[in-house]
């Protein structure tokens, strides 16, 4: 049997947490920054956990994770 591939672009974005569940980075800080308040981009360093519905489908992006 082959081995599974992953996929590289969920591999750059998501990382597994020590309870099993995965962290994403958080959008909206790239550009346009001068109009977001200072307590919103705070908020957006923080990184986020993925929703439960999507977590299926990522791990099988990351089946070596």
């Amino acid at each position: 049997m082959p081995k599974m591939k992953t996929n590289r672009g969920a591999a750059k974005r998501f990382r597994r947490t020590a309870s099993g569940g995965f962290k994403r980075r958080q959008g909206f800080r790239n550009h346009i920054l001068t109009k977001k308040s200072t307590k919103r981009m705070r908020q957006l360093r923080r990184p986020a956990t993925i929703a439960d519905c999507d977590v299926a489908s990522v791990r099988q992006m990351l089946p070596y994770s």
